[in-house]
């Protein structure tokens, strides 16, 4: 599929309050705008919105986010005009930005590299490489690392960014096309639901040790690693610096491990300063881990226990792992928008409440994979291509 990429006009940074309610007050009207946003976030929690690009019909815009005074509440109420799509490129960061700047999700997503992934333009592709693929266009490189909040923007630096949201619009147009002739369009409309969940951009402080990994079965432990974490989350967010900032994972794992109650055995852990454990941030510490301490049997969390499940077949395993590369060759969709390595190890026990079971994976790989565990399918290699024969029941 190649589409020929249209003209668009010079962009324009608008730095006014009144340039920004004009041109979004007219892009509220169009039927889908592309963004994109430039940012850092190295030295902070949030990100710092440094640019907004849109583009319409007629117009392609750079909102300085920096300018002095400058009021973005019209583009939160263009954000939020359901008629009109907003169209994306690896949207989470993005509606990350937005969500903190404006307290809700923009409506009416959509992002052309879940579409992609539906469409059958491998995993994860990049924008560049979509491009590429879709109209033939290449895109420079060169500012990709560019400091965002530097002020002023080069020439270069504006002709950059525009091209985020101009080839956007054809890499949009495409995809959508492309998708209503494969009968896909409700495919990528139940990926993207996601992304109109609060919940995806802000998880759960609570639930958070459970990425730390934690390689114990104690629950008291487990429960210092949940009310450290969590204390550490909102410290991070307060504070506005990256949570590592704060005190970095395998400190909190050693804390969980060795429990420390004073501030000269919080000063033996690993990483911890004195000033530090002599501060604010080490008394609230301290606190959480008391609190942890006090915590009654039943409100501990349970450990993960690995007789919960069984152990399903590696080579089964394997054999739905060929099953789903095969079918995701067949219908060319990325096998990773199909099914994780959990939903194959399901699948494998016997399971049925799995993602890759429902919906159009379902049809796609989940009846063929159930076929293939309860032995009612094989996999044979014809003419150098992985096909499924039905296995004849022999009658005792």
């Amino acid at each position: 599929m190649r589409s020929k990429a249209p003209t668009f006009p010079t962009p324009v940074l608008l730095t006014s309050s009144e340039e920004v309610a004009r041109i979004c007050e007219k892009l509220q009207h169009e039927p889908f705008v592309t963004i994109d946003t430039e940012f850092v976030r190295e030295k902070t929690y949030w990100p710092e919105l440094c640019l907004v690009q849109l583009a319409g019909t007629e117009d392609v815009v750079l909102i300085d986010t920096l300018a002095p005074g400058i009021d973005l509440a019209p583009l939160g109420d263009l954000l939020a005009q359901p008629d009109c799509i907003k169209v994306f490129h690896a949207a989470r960061q993005d509606l990350e930005i937005f969500l903190h700047i404006f307290d809700r999700l923009p409506a009416s997503v959509f992002d052309t590299q879940v579409a992609a992934m539906v469409a059958g333009f491998g995993d994860q592709v990049g924008y560049d490489s979509l491009v590429g693929a879709i109209t033939g266009r290449s895109i420079d490189k060169a500012h990709r690392f560019s400091d965002w909040s530097a002020r002023p923007l080069s020439n270069a630096q504006i002709a950059y960014a525009a091209a985020d949201v101009t080839h956007l619009r054809t890499v949009y147009e495409a995809l959508r096309k492309q998708l209503a002739e494969q009968g896909r369009l409700h495919w990528a409309d139940s990926e993207q639901a996601i992304l109109t969940e609060e919940k995806t951009f802000r998880p759960d402080p609570r639930r958070l040790w459970e990425k730390l990994k934690a390689r114990t079965s104690n629950r008291r432990m487990l429960g210092i690693l949940r009310e450290v974490t969590a204390w550490r989350e909102q410290e991070a967010q307060n504070a506005d610096i990256p949570r590592q900032r704060v005190i970095r994972d395998e400190s909190l794992l050693e804390i969980a491990a060795v429990h420390p109650d004073t501030v000269e055995a919080l000063c033996r852990i690993r990483g911890v300063t004195r000033g530090f454990a002599e501060g604010k941030m080490g008394k609230g510490l301290l606190e959480a881990i008391l609190i942890a301490q006090e915590l009654p049997e039943c409100d501990l969390p349970k450990a993960p226990s690995k007789s919960d499940r069984s152990r399903p077949s590696t080579a089964l395993v394997a054999l739905l792992r060929v099953l789903l590369a095969a079918k995701c060759e067949e219908h060319k969709v990325a096998p990773r928008l199909v099914a994780s390595s959990d939903d194959l190890d399901l699948i494998a026990l016997g399971e049925t409440d799995v993602g890759a079971l429902r919906g159009w994976r379902r049809e796609l790989f989940g009846l063929d994979a159930q076929a293939l565990v309860r032995g009612e399918i094989a996999l044979a290699v014809v003419n150098g291509l992985v096909e499924l024969q039905r296995v004849a029941k022999t009658i005792a």
